[in-house]
């Protein structure tokens, strides 16, 4: 694995150069935002050991298998952590993945897991898991969230965009890593969120695959131009 320090308080560790996940720093320990494909949870635990802080919470942008890969192994680990997945999404985790009334009838893409672990707590857009700030991001999946750090902005936009390849939209195939667009559920939700996350005019972008993009106005703005 893989770990860079982007600012004071966000930490990327990569699996096999396509894969991320995300230690937020706080003043109680450490948010771990997605946790990679299986077998990932003996290195995010000594990530954080290097790191010198425990991780108190582990938050999920969405329910595919590469972002809870490594859930069930890091709460048997670290039991007192608090899983925390949108409600929406929660359902994919039991097996069920039908649609609510009024949603875009497309069907659900990606690869979805079944997993022991019941979710501590089910967010909703506009609540906080620390410093982070719950941001509506469906598309990708029907209940994708993600994560805005309140203190310098920065975004986690989980698989809403990619940067692996050049910074894309989830609606849109990118050929150097068409992975993200093949898994995208509704492409024209998913465009939608990349236009309401760069209007929250993050200082930092930083995506479930790729690198992490400081001042991405510009790079965001000709990814929505290019999918529209």
């Amino acid at each position: 694995m893989k770990v860079t320090t982007h600012g004071q308080q966000l930490v990327k560790v990569t699996r096999f150069g396509a894969v991320n996940a995300y230690f937020v720093r706080e003043e109680d320990g450490l948010t771990l935002v997605d946790t990679l494909i299986s077998g990932s949870a003996k290195g995010l635990i000594g990530a954080a050991g290097e790191i010198g802080a425990p991780i108190v919470r582990i938050a999920l942008t969405h329910a595919h298998a590469d972002h809870v890969g490594s859930v069930d192994a890091l709460k048997e680990a670290l039991p007192e952590a608090e899983v925390i997945i949108s409600r929406r999404d929660s359902r994919f985790l039991t097996g069920d993945k039908s649609l609510d009334p009024g949603e875009p009838r497309s069907k659900p893409s990606g690869r979805y897991v079944k997993l022991k672990t019941t979710p501590d707590r089910l967010i909703e857009p506009g609540e906080t898991v620390g410093s982070l700030q719950v941001v509506a991001a469906p598309g990708h999946t029907p209940g994708h969230v993600a994560f805005l750090d309140t203190r310098d902005r920065t975004l986690i936009a989980g698989d809403a965009y990619s940067t692996l390849g050049g910074v894309s939209t989830a609606n849109r195939t990118n050929p150097r890593f068409p992975l993200v667009s093949l898994a995208t559920w509704d492409k024209p939700t998913a465009l939608q969120t990349a236009r309401d996350l760069r209007a929250l005019d993050p200082s930092r972008l930083a995506v479930g695959h790729g690198r992490v993009v400081e001042s991405p106005a510009a790079e965001m703005d000709r990814a929505i131009e290019q999918a529209s």
